[in-house]
């Protein structure tokens, strides 16, 4: 009962294909590869700007005060 035959996966892909539609699934998929470039593009960006940054950035020292 708790494993799933190939039969219950034929009928899973036959109800899918239903909702869905024959055109459907591969516009799906190919708006799901979309956003994941898009997501590695902004995350590379991210990494380049705070490069950026952290090369033009300067360090402050803070020096305490010793006079207690």
């Amino acid at each position: 009962m708790g494993s799933l035959s190939i039969w219950h996966w034929l009928i899973v892909l036959a109800i899918a294909l239903l909702l869905f539609g024959r055109g459907k699934i591969p516009e799906l998929m190919g708006d799901v590869a979309k956003g994941i470039k898009s997501f590695k593009k902004g995350m590379s960006d991210e990494d380049e700007a705070s490069a950026q940054t952290t090369s033009t950035s300067r360090t402050v020292e803070h020096k305490a005060d010793e006079t207690k």
